[in-house]
């Protein structure tokens, strides 16, 4: 049992950037934004955050996991259906993961979560606190689901590498000090650019 079968509009959806990490000898996949991975073999999950949020959620006692990554469409907020909009955004990334971990066995009410990302990492995006809401949606999101926070680094000025590994559920965070911005904006903005400098940053490590 390896593989979920999403359906035709959430095949859209799931990361196909497969390879294998020689430095942690594991076969990987790498999330984009828009994009989410579920898988209960021993494999490696990563992304790279500025204003996006990932959500890391596993069944620990089966060892299904799964990570996604989105952002909020900009906007004001509120007074405008802008909200609304954003919080349908949010939740429909959110249950595209949950359903693809049920889907291959992880049971509801034993789900974890741990979320990275959130940065105000862009002055554009930080005009509509774009991070902030990310950050606040998906904390808010997860309680009302009644799913278990068991790790967060959300906030501050650096954008970040996450990296789940899904069969143990640790999850390694490394900042990234010098990365290219103008990239980050068009990654997220456009959903198709990629990071093109990753220094080496400090690192933490989420069990």
């Amino acid at each position: 049992m390896n593989e979920a079968h999403p359906m035709k509009n959430e095949l859209q959806h799931v990361a196909t950037n497969l390879y294998f990490d020689r430095t942690q000898n594991i076969d990987a996949v790498k999330i984009l934004p828009g994009e989410y991975y579920v898988t209960d073999r021993d494999m490696l999950i990563v992304t790279v955050l500025g204003s996006c949020v990932a959500a890391c959620i596993r069944d620990p006692r089966y060892g299904i996991a799964g990570m996604n990554h989105f952002m909020l469409p900009e906007g004001p907020g509120s007074g405008d259906g802008v909200a609304s909009a954003s919080a349908r955004y949010g939740s429909f990334a959110m249950e595209l993961l949950i359903n693809q971990l049920l889907k291959l066995g992880a049971r509801r009410n034993a789900l974890e979560a741990k979320v990275f990302g959130g940065g105000n990492v862009l002055r554009a995006l930080s005009a509509g606190n774009v991070a902030d809401r990310n950050a606040a949606f998906v904390l808010d999101y997860l309680k009302t689901e009644n799913i278990q926070v068991a790790a967060q680094d959300l906030g501050g000025t650096l954008p970040r590498k996450v990296y789940q590994f899904a069969k143990t559920g640790k999850v390694r965070v490394k900042r990234l000090t010098e990365t290219r911005n103008d990239t980050i904006f068009e990654r997220e903005r456009t959903y198709r650019s990629q990071i093109v400098a990753e220094p080496a940053g400090e690192v933490e490590l989420f069990g």
